[in-house]
């Protein structure tokens, strides 16, 4: 399937208003599920089974320029230093240079906010979120080396944690950004606060999106062997059956959402004969290697010394309440609180994508701690 189809669209989104507080200031994708409303009507489908992989693409086709409009993909050179390879020979070991992929939106002039996803995200599950605010940001979205669509690294070992902080400061440099707002998902909350911590002159504020300081080993073992596997979905149905149960706990997100999540994070292998995680196997064997133990940055934590934004998903098995607690308890912490949803909430609700901006652009604009629900209409037809 060639799934590198996607129209590079021109516009953005309108300028955000916060006049008022009735309604939101970003609006859902209606347009994106009326187009696969009437996608489906017209193949007469009406159920995931009843779907083909040509079906699947046409779907694509037409979902995705509305989805993605006003995202340019980027690449960059990045080096890998021969201190970033525990598993090489030390007498083999030199520096090497992989491509790294990257989403922009939005003008340079604007202020930057660069996006950090899981341990096997793409960067195009910002888009919601990056579309909304690229009209008065500078918003960049990074694939993780051996994710997405960046090259991958030489040896399993190389995918590391002290590796992930040097994509991040080689992409800051890159593009000479100035001081950034730093959003991460997860695995990117983590190594946000090792950036702040480490380089605090490069970050204005910090967005951890469901990730805290501290993350016990039974909860990273499952997520390892979870994720650590070659998983091949020959027919739809199976893409869907796995991400919809990978995703239960996304909340009252649409179909749009999910499938455009799914489409990115796999991609078509003729040698399987169906679609594959598109990421390198051995990145996630390199962290089920390391979740053995604790994760444990309380040290980072102590010397970020910058506001933060915690977004907790309330049904989340990874941050924990005594946790939030005693982040709480750091000056320049606020808490956004979001039920129904568990680990890493998709940040593409217009409410909860209006709260971030409000808090971008005002720290103080939202309480210290907080609650708050999701837009109505989020309808599934696909992912039940």
């Amino acid at each position: 399937m060639p799934d590198q189809m996607l129209v590079e669209p021109i516009r953005t989104m309108p300028a955000p208003s916060f006049a008022g507080e009735a309604l939101p200031a970003y609006g859902r994708q209606d347009r994106a599920m009326e187009a696969l409303r009437a996608t489906l009507d017209a193949f007469g489908i009406g159920s995931a089974e009843e779907m083909t992989w040509k079906n699947y693409e046409t779907i694509m086709r037409v979902i995705e320029p509305l989805v993605g409009a006003g995202h340019r993909l980027r690449h960059f050179d990045y080096t890998h230093s021969a201190a970033l390879q525990p598993g090489t020979v030390e007498r083999l070991r030199s520096d090497y240079t992989i491509r790294l992929a990257y989403t922009e939106w939005g003008s340079p002039q604007k202020p930057a906010l660069l996006c950090l996803g899981g341990i096997a995200n793409s960067a195009r599950r910002f888009d919601y979120l990056a579309r909304a605010l690229s009209h008065d940001y500078h918003v960049l979205c990074l694939d993780w080396a051996g994710r997405g669509r960046s090259g991958w690294l030489a040896d399993q070992s190389d995918y590391s944690f002290e590796g992930n902080v040097a994509q991040v400061l080689a992409l800051i440099r890159h593009k000479r950004l100035g001081p950034v707002t730093l959003l991460g998902s997860s695995l990117g909350g983590s190594v946000a606060m090792r950036v702040a911590a480490e380089a605090p002159e490069l970050v204005d504020r910090l967005i951890l999106n469901d990730i805290g300081p501290y993350i016990p080993t039974e909860r990273r073992r499952r997520r390892a062997e979870s994720v650590a596997r070659h998983y091949v979905f020959r027919h739809p149905a199976q893409l869907f059956h796995r991400t919809g149960a990978a995703q239960k706990n996304d909340g009252p997100v649409d179909d749009t959402v999910l499938l455009h999540n799914s489409f990115h994070q796999t991609r078509w292998s003729e040698e399987n004969g169906g679609r594959v995680y598109r990421h390198d196997i051995r990145a996630l064997q390199c962290y089920r290697d390391g979740a053995a133990l604790d994760h444990d940055q309380w040290d980072d934590w102590e010397r970020v010394d910058c506001p933060v934004l915690l977004v907790h998903g309330m049904m989340s098995d990874a941050l924990q309440e005594a946790t939030i607690a005693r982040m709480i308890g750091k000056p320049g912490t606020t808490v956004l609180h979001v039920p129904d949803v568990g680990h890493t909430p998709t940040l593409s609700d217009p409410l909860h994508i209006d709260a971030l901006a409000r808090w971008m652009a005002a720290r103080h604009a939202l309480p210290v701690e907080s609650t708050i629900g999701w837009s109505t209409g989020a309808a599934r037809l696909l992912f039940r």
